[in-house]
């Protein structure tokens, strides 16, 4: 048997660690600014939950995400609303939210958003059902400092419990995903979140004040961008959010998600974007492109990063354009035309939905 909130303590141990390395004038301030801080911290760490999912085994995403997953959400509205990592709830046929006292509630999916990469869940039962659990408050990342201490919390799963884990800014800046993503902006802190398994999927960022900035995305080997072995995590900022929300709500996505989609990984080393997976039954594939192949162009125009090839990509009204890559496969360089596809139509949705 599990010992009773079990997360208190790690919490404790962890605010005492972030208040020494707070800036000297920061020891000298009134016990009440540092009771608030800590009182702000506890209620942000109770606005969070751990969360279950399973797919279907013929579902695409079964694959390359697994088809039994496990992450984090937080409660970012009074009435249930959880905001998690859209790949998470990719596909779901069930989704359980597990509280901190370990119980277990159905829920379903309310939005997924491709562009930002955000997914929205809501309890199938009311939201007393979730415990004592409080709203995380929405705040801004864009004060952020690096080096600025942040909270990090992972939710709790059955077989293990939520953790809060210290960790800091490091940079801030935009970021190309192997998988046909790209946002603006990124966070990534550093130390990594310490937690078994995946649990960093959609674990909530807060700063000193218990508002929410951000949410985790993925363990990255180079935090800072500057090609050092800094282990840490990356967090997609709820500035990100604000804008969508209620698109998200209403339509279960953003107008930015309806674009074109290719189906392939690649990555850009050395100004040269090699293809490294092509995904099964996606126009790459039926276009006959390979792993390994390397895309010199796109409608002409020369790409030598993920995001200039990104953005070339996605500059067309319809998502399901015909698109015109330039690419070299093994000595020879040829023009291969292909129909893209709507990302999100080809996504297997659940019978309840």
């Amino acid at each position: 048997m599990r010992s009773p909130r079990p997360w208190l303590l790690r919490f404790l141990f962890v605010s005492a660690c972030w208040l020494a390395s707070l800036p000297a004038h920061a020891a000298t301030d009134p016990p009440s600014a540092t009771l608030r801080m800590i009182e702000a911290l506890e209620r942000a760490n109770s606005s969070v939950v751990g969360i279950r999912v399973t797919v279907a085994e013929d579902a695409a995403s079964a694959d390359t995400l697994g088809q039994r997953r496990k992450g984090t959400g937080v409660l970012i509205a009074p009435d249930g609303l959880i905001l998690t990592i859209g790949y998470l709830m990719l596909e779901a046929e069930q989704i359980e939210i597990v509280t901190q006292d370990n119980k277990t509630v159905p829920a379903r999916p309310v939005a997924y958003d491709l562009a930002t990469g955000f997914g929205l869940l809501r309890p199938l039962l009311p939201v007393q059902s979730l415990g004592p659990v409080s709203v995380a408050a929405l705040g801004s990342s864009q004060r952020l400092q690096a080096g600025e201490p942040l909270m990090a919390v992972t939710g709790p799963q059955a077989d293990e419990d939520g953790a809060v884990n210290m960790t800091q800014l490091v940079s801030r800046r935009a970021f190309s995903g192997t998988w046909e993503y790209h946002i603006e902006s990124a966070l990534f802190t550093s130390p990594p979140i310490l937690s078994n398994g995946a649990n960093h999927s959609g674990a909530p960022l807060f700063n000193q004040q218990g508002e929410l900035m951000g949410i985790g995305s993925l363990l990255v080997s180079d935090a800072t961008g500057e090609n050092q072995r800094v282990v840490g995590n990356m967090f997609v900022p709820v500035d990100l959010l604000r804008p969508i929300l209620a698109e998200m709500q209403q339509s279960g996505t953003s107008m930015k998600s309806r674009r074109p989609w290719l189906g392939l990984n690649s990555n850009d080393l050395g100004g040269r974007i090699r293809i490294t997976r092509i995904s099964k039954d996606s126009p790459a594939e039926l276009a006959g492109l390979e792993a390994g192949d390397v895309v010199l162009a796109v409608d002409g125009t020369q790409v030598a990063t993920l995001e200039s090839f990104y953005k070339k990509l996605w500059d067309r009204a319809a998502p399901d354009a015909e698109v015109s890559l330039t690419v070299q496969h093994g000595a020879e360089v040829k023009i291969i035309v292909l129909k893209a596809q709507d990302r999100l139509l080809t996504l297997k949705k659940p019978s309840s939905i």
